[in-house]
């Protein structure tokens, strides 16, 4: 090998290691990046421990004009902790390190920020902090049939058909998008899909002035409607207005509230959030169970009779983190169980828990263990994993299957989360979402 080869192969070397170096220190950082979430909540009047254990410091501060101090301790600091819980100076900020354990503790509900470096260097995130009044809630576990009507008609798909002159056409094309709701039709509320089917043929054809809301922003269209081979006239979209189904009732609050589902209600076909412009829960009963397969999901098959003798509450919300209203004080004296606190995020651990559900005609406790908690996920509806170890619950369901979403799930006495997902390919294992995420609606 000669001279100048030798240089370039060293190069080569010293860039490889450079490359390597920088994909650890990538790697340490992003690990790191997951072991505090952005949003911590802690209780007001209750210390609480914080035991990430990362490299990371910084400072903690209320978010007002006017500062009041949160008390810290860590482990490493016993100085700091008497000084600071016997009603030390008033200070601005005050200074965290998570290499140690850390105790936070605040007497009133209000809200704060950490700005947080990595080894005390690197801008690491800036972390939210919420104190919040303590909550008991009834977890419940009991199976419900939902009505959604949506605010408006959904516009679920754009076709073509063939007009009364043999040409193939499509009005909507251009116009309306999959997703858009129509709410108004030439200035009059659309109130369902009938009453909109009606506007379109009595239209002759005429302009008509479309109000929708596409994103969550509201704007006109104008649209002319063709004639089909029959004379009649259409736009060329499928539409919907309503959506049922069952699911599983997560908890109640002792002022008659509720929460279910632990995930929204989408539209099966646009996979959208559907807009609500009202809704109703009644009385179901579970009359068939498919167990669920890898790669195969099971599901309940519920009975409801939607008549107002079987209403059990109203949904006032659909959400990404799940439906909410209020419920018939009926239900709330006939619980199943007593009220429990809930769990906050960083409590919840790794190991036994149970879920609630009614499969097998009253609610009761199966098994499960809680195999991952990911503080940071991006997806809302997934912070937690579980898998069913109870063989009662096997046998029945082959573990989690569809229906069971918003089954609570019990971790040392505390209400944690709720069911959201199966895995399709492992139907032992499912998705939680956290009950705080839950009660952020």
């Amino acid at each position: 090998m000669t001279q100048r080869q030798e240089k370039k192969y060293r190069k080569f070397l010293w860039a490889l290691l450079l490359l390597g170096m920088a994909a650890l220190l990538c790697n340490i950082y992003f690990s790191y990046w997951q072991k505090i979430p952005s949003k911590i909540k802690i209780r007001a009047g209750v210390e609480q421990e914080f035991d990430f254990r990362v490299p990371v410091s910084g400072e903690i501060y209320r978010i007002a004009e006017e500062v009041t101090p949160v008390s810290t301790v860590t482990e490493v600091d016993r100085e700091a902790e008497e000084a600071l819980l016997a009603g030390g100076e008033d200070r601005e900020s005050i200074h965290v390190n998570f290499a140690h354990t850390v105790r936070l503790k605040a007497n009133e509900v209000d809200t704060y920020q950490m700005d947080l470096k990595l080894f005390g260097v690197l801008p690491y995130k800036n972390v939210d902090v919420e104190v919040i009044q303590d909550k008991m809630l009834i977890p419940s576990g009991l199976p419900i049939g939902i009505y959604v009507k949506t605010d408006g008609v959904l516009v679920v798909g754009i076709g073509e058909f063939e007009s009364s002159e043999g040409e193939t056409i499509s009005p909507a094309k251009y116009v309306l998008q999959k997703g858009d709701y129509i709410l108004k039709c030439d200035g009059e509320t659309v109130e369902n899909k009938k009453q909109f089917i009606s506007m379109v043929e009595s239209s002759e054809g005429e302009d008509m002035i479309l109000t929708i809301r596409r994103n969550n922003e509201i704007t006109d269209v104008m649209i002319s409607p063709g004639a089909n081979q029959m004379q009649e006239w259409k736009l060329g979209i499928w539409i919907r207005d309503n959506a049922q189904g069952i699911g599983t009732m997560t908890y109640e609050g002792t002022d008659s509230t509720f929460g279910a589902l632990g995930h929204g209600i989408n539209d099966v076909d646009t996979s959208i959030l559907m807009n609500l412009e009202e809704g109703t829960l009644y009385k179901t009963e579970i009359v068939g169970i498919t167990r669920g397969a890898n790669g195969a999901p099971g599901e309940l098959t519920g009975y409801i009779e939607y008549d107002s003798d079987n209403v059990i509450g109203e949904i006032t919300e659909n959400t990404a983190e799940g439906i909410f209203g209020i419920c018939d004080n009926e239900l709330i004296e006939s619980a199943a169980f007593e009220p429990v606190p809930i769990a906050l995020k960083q409590e919840i651990e790794l190991g036994p828990a149970q879920i609630i559900c009614s499969v097998s005609g009253e609610p009761e406790f199966y098994d499960v263990e809680i195999v991952e908690v990911d503080l940071e996920h991006e997806n809302v509806n997934r912070g937690i994993v579980i898998r069913v170890v109870d063989e009662k619950l096997l046998m029945l369901t082959g573990g989690i299957i569809q229906g069971m979403s918003g089954s609570p799930i019990i971790q040392n006495g505390k209400l944690a989360g709720a069911v959201t997902h199966v895995l399709v390919n492992d139907s032992t294992k499912g998705y939680g979402i956290f009950i705080e995420e839950m009660l952020t609606h």
